[in-house]
């Protein structure tokens, strides 16, 4: 999707503010650069001081790496919100069919809705689920589902994150930060609030507890250590839930339960909220060299002692061959075209689209089916020609590890600079949670910005920054 038109500007139409940030322009024209930079300062501070930091696998010089905020709100309106969040529930309510029926009758591949190969070849599809169905016929209990927009009315998903998306923490930090510095925007523009984040994932979680569950069902976080790029997310929503952050060897099975480790002895858990892939989950169903996880318990799990949220195996949901099918999958379970639409993607696997996206490299996004984070990726416009030759032999070579999509021209919204606001390339990844009860889903979500100028990548490990997202009330 080319275009030469300018990308649509979330914050200005025509050179007037758009609805949503009409209050908000008024109260930014009163400000002082110098204020907003020192505000901008103490933010970075704020950070640095409870340790908001991620690392980047890979490099030497990431350890303790901030994530750049940027103090200008990203703001949707409630019309807006209505639209993009009945869209997440029926993604979410599809997927989770998907997997149930993935696990189980596989009805989806004998209708020919999707090629039983894609499925059969895929690594984050785990036999070892096949024919078993989790505590309340829940695999995706926490989703991020990535959005972009091009215009007004137009917003298309990305992709879809139900393993163990991450950034939540960003999400509530960036709202706690936004109320200190600047408490008299929250006076006079209504927005609606994030912090009961934590609460309702608690809630959710003990929800989805197992039958044998009794009385109030204990929730734990597992993390791989403080190694992991994510370890400061896990230890504060350990903290904000008050449930404990534990590790792999803080575990063991005890009486076909998994308990974990106090200093009164072992005590039985009911929920895992793990942070641990797959791979490492279980080193005798697994990995074998794995010291992450827990020894046997999937055998704890496939017996219904334990809920893992999300469940194993949920990754074939994010394969990006597989989201090429998302708009079918959703006409299957639910009988209803998709709300939200898919960006156009072109399966490297198949021959002739294939020879397309070959032919047409220059003008379009490249991504490795499992692939996230920004990794692995190619963005044909910004590449050069050496990039492009070594790209397509890649394709040449192994074209099923591959989709590609046209470039889309994202929406903009305005970060502040020295020399004052400059628009920046967004995108944005809401939060769904599951369970037995239903969907709720946080109204706002996760807004990444591409901080250098014309960038598309707004991934942070690829240096992009983060704003507050702002929900309107009605």
């Amino acid at each position: 999707m080319k275009t030469d038109q300018l990308p649509f500007s979330e914050m200005y139409a025509s050179g007037a503010p758009r609805s949503p940030y009409s209050t908000y322009d008024e109260w930014f024209a009163t400000q002082n650069n110098a204020r907003l930079a020192t505000k901008s300062q103490e933010a970075e501070a704020f950070f640095r001081r409870t340790g908001i930091t991620f690392n980047v696998y890979g490099q030497q010089d990431a350890q303790e790496r901030l994530i750049p905020f940027d103090l200008v709100p990203r703001i949707i309106s409630s019309r807006e919100w209505t639209k993009l969040s009945k869209g997440i529930e029926q993604r979410v309510y599809a997927i989770n069919a998907f997997l149930h029926d993935l696990y189980n009758r596989q009805e989806i591949l004998r209708a020919g809705v999707i090629p039983t190969k894609l499925i059969a070849q895929n690594e984050a599809f785990l036999p070892q689920m096949i024919d078993f169905s989790p505590p309340g016929d829940v695999y995706t209990h926490i989703v991020g589902t990535d959005i972009v927009r091009t215009g007004e009315d137009d917003f298309f998903v990305l992709e879809d994150n139900a393993r163990t998306p991450s950034g939540v923490s960003y999400m509530l930090e960036n709202r706690e930060t936004m109320l200190q510095m600047f408490p008299e925007l929250f006076s006079s523009i209504r927005v609606q609030p994030v912090s009961d984040y934590p609460k309702n994932l608690r809630r959710s979680l003990e929800a989805s507890a197992p039958a044998s569950c009794v009385g109030r069902p204990c929730v734990v976080i597992l993390t791989p250590g403080i190694h992991n790029s994510a370890y400061y997310e896990h230890s504060f929503l350990a903290d904000q839930m008050g449930v404990e952050l534990v590790e792999g060897h803080d575990l063991r099975v005890v009486d076909g339960y998994i308990a974990m480790r106090t200093t009164k002895g072992y005590k039985k858990i009911d929920v895992i909220y793990r942070r641990v892939d797959d791979e490492y989950l279980d080193p005798l169903t697994f990995n074998a060299t794995s010291m992450l996880g827990v020894p046997g318990i999937m055998d704890v799990y496939r017996a219904g002692n334990i809920t893992i949220a999300n469940a194993p195996g949920t990754g074939v949901a994010d394969d990006k061959a597989v989201y090429s099918y998302l708009p079918d999958i959703i006409r299957f379970y639910t009988g209803e075209p998709a709300i939200l639409k898919n960006v156009e993607t072109y399966r490297c696997s198949e021959e002739d689209s294939l020879k397309y996206v070959l032919d047409n490299l220059a003008e379009l996004v490249v991504k490795e089916v499992h692939g996230s984070g920004g990794y692995g990726m190619l963005v044909g416009p910004a590449a050069s020609k050496k990039e492009l030759s070594e790209f397509a032999a890649k394709l040449r070579a192994t074209p099923e590890n591959y989709i590609a999509q046209p470039t889309l021209s994202l929406s903009t919204v305005p970060i502040f600079t020295e020399s004052g606001l400059a628009p920046r390339h967004v995108d944005l990844r809401p939060f769904a949670l599951m369970s037995p009860k239903g969907v709720d889903i946080t109204p706002g979500g996760l807004t990444r910005v591409a901080l250098t100028e014309g960038s598309l990548v707004v991934n942070s490990s690829q240096g992009g920054g983060t704003k507050d997202t702002w929900v309107l009330e009605d």
